[in-house]
């Protein structure tokens, strides 16, 4: 990774298109890197329209969802004289990863964009692999028109990552990069971090599920497989305090296993990362659930509202039986991008606060510094500062 980070930083287009030809196995030129208002158009005629429907409905969804959390500038102000606030300014420009390879995600494009343009983002860039014919999945250039996405260049992995962080011929710089991907693409995110802000570093999906008795097991087991399905790295876990409930489950789940598409896949996450954990009381089940800090939480217990308030670390909580975690993968509007691998301790999804920068505001008047000006002297002075305590006396001289 660092290898090609340096190159396309010191190459620009050239290692750009020749990393692509080596790991895509397709030729771009500055010519066809970026897609076209053609290729778009021809996007929308694949795609069907009932899909285009269902993503309409999502944006409006997702849109009005983050458009609750927008934050506004403040000014206070005093009779003294004195002006404090925080201005809140917009990224000017933000490129956005989208994968390609293994799955195709037009739902990460809505989550990654659309809390951008509520921001204010002027400027969205998006990069995605192409496949061998030199063109982008349908699905994922009809969701990007849609957000509103302002470029589409055709390049995936680190190579993409570095044209982001550091600019080419054909592709800006950018503010800040946010998006999935793989190993290589989080480590090239990971190490362009200082050069640009980037949202975090994603691990493999999780999914828990807090359970007793009243829980239905195949509900339960169908909403743990949805994440096993995602690669051999997810986890899936149920903490339940009914052992009747965790049999019924295992059960359940190798029927499950038998029938679905991606069974290879889900065996090896189950193996890996999936576990049913029997506690003796709710307050152990819920001390184990603040400990692993899952990334999805499902809540299907008696009164799931009251287990709610007892959750330290999640980063989304789907409560109740009939909020499945696909609803926010997809549909329900708050953000998929999800804190992982127990980051959810101290990290938030995604949100219209990545987007966003703030500056903080001072205005004193002559008559708001004089009676506190001899204090700031003195704590400058304290750090031997001499310099700082002059900035402030000289205003008050003889």
């Amino acid at each position: 990774v660092d290898e090609i980070l340096h190159k396309v930083k010191t190459e620009g287009d050239s290692a750009l298109f020749a990393y692509t030809k080596e790991f895509d196995k397709t030729e771009i030129t500055a010519d066809t890197i970026k897609v076209t208002e053609e290729e778009i158009k021809e996007a929308y005629e694949q795609v069907d329209p009932k899909l285009l429907d269902v993503i309409r409905k999502a944006l409006v969804n997702i849109r009005d969802y983050h458009a609750k959390q927008k934050q506004y500038s403040w000014f206070d102000s005093d009779e003294s004289g004195i002006i404090l606030g925080q201005k809140v300014t917009p990224l000017k420009t933000v490129g956005v990863y989208v994968p390609g390879g293994k799955a195709v995600y037009p739902s990460s494009v809505l989550m990654n964009v659309i809390p951008a343009k509520v921001a204010g983002v002027s400027n969205i860039i998006m990069t995605t692999p192409c496949g061998k014919d030199g063109k982008v999945y349908p699905s994922t250039l009809v969701a990007a028109k849609e957000a509103g996405v302002d470029a589409i260049y055709k390049v995936g992995g680190a190579q993409a990552i570095a044209a982001l962080a550091f600019g080419t011929e054909s592709i800006p710089k950018v503010d800040k990069i946010v998006g999935p991907g793989n190993i290589y693409v989080a480590l090239a995110k990971k190490a362009v971090f200082g050069y640009v802000s980037i949202d975090s570093i994603a691990g493999p999906s999780e999914i828990m599920v807090l359970a007793d008795e009243t829980a239905n097991p195949r509900f339960v087991a169908a909403d743990l497989l949805s994440q096993a399905e995602h690669d051999e790295m997810a986890s899936a876990i149920l903490v339940t305090t009914s052992e009747t409930l965790a049999e019924q489950v295992s059960v359940e789940v190798d029927k499950f296993v038998a029938t679905l598409s991606r069974k290879e896949i889900i065996r090896k996450s189950l193996d890996n990362y999936g576990y049913i954990l029997v506690a003796d009381t709710m307050q152990d089940a819920i001390d184990t659930v603040n400990e692993i800090a899952s990334e999805h939480l499902e809540l299907v217990t008696k009164n799931p509202f009251e287990t709610m308030t007892k959750i330290r670390n999640a980063g989304a909580i789907f409560i109740g039986e009939y909020s499945s975690e696909p609803l926010g993968d997809y549909f329900a509007g708050p953000n998929h991008v999800l804190p992982t691998n127990g980051t959810a301790k101290f990290f938030s999804p995604l949100s219209v606060d990545d987007f966003i920068k703030k500056s903080s505001i001072i205005s004193y008047s002559r008559e708001a510094l004089e009676p506190v000006y001899k204090d700031i002297v003195q704590f400058a002075e304290c750090e031997k500062l001499t310099a700082h305590a002059n900035s402030i006396r000289i205003r008050f001289e003889d």
